[in-house]
């Protein structure tokens, strides 16, 4: 019953972040496009606020719950003798994504700065600049995510 609660929040989690970026690059950032700059940028400080900090909660509980499964599954082998080696595609997962949580702590931490900074000076040209930075940023990260899924889900032998 752990496990499958576990897997459940693993799953959620990703759902909240993969989605969350397809959210923001392929809906929200076009429609905004016809608000002049301080608006736009204002409304996109804001939105990426709230959605970085449902990000780190939704990295962190991915995080623990995958290093949870996978511990669990290596102490059930381990237990029954048999020597355990993680699968291909469990490795695969598991690198590409402490690879997004690090783009994700640079994105959070390092670019979203810069755009607070900006908002707060009402500096519209280097909130524009961050903006594209974390744009950028994102994108890599959602190309990440979904080749996460379809490794887990279809295998490497594709």
């Amino acid at each position: 019953m752990l496990y499958t609660a576990l897997k459940t929040v693993h799953l959620l989690s990703i759902i909240v972040w993969i989605g969350g970026m397809v959210f923001a690059q392929f809906f929200l950032r076009p429609a905004l496009s016809q608000l002049e700059p301080p608006q736009r940028i204002r409304l996109m400080h804001d939105v990426l606020g709230r959605f970085f900090n449902a990000v780190l909660v939704a990295a962190g509980l991915t995080l623990g719950s995958g290093i949870w499964m996978i511990g669990r599954m290596a102490r059930q082998m381990a237990q029954s003798g048999v020597k355990f080696n993680m699968p291909l595609e469990w490795m695969v997962m598991a690198t590409l994504g402490l690879l997004m949580m690090l783009i994700f702590g640079h994105i959070r931490f390092v670019l979203f700065a810069r755009l607070s900074r900006a908002v707060t000076e009402a500096a519209w040209p280097a909130g524009g600049a961050a903006l594209a930075s974390i744009r950028t940023w994102v994108m890599v990260n959602l190309v990440l995510g979904v080749l996460i899924v379809v490794v887990t889900l279809l295998g490497l032998s594709l």
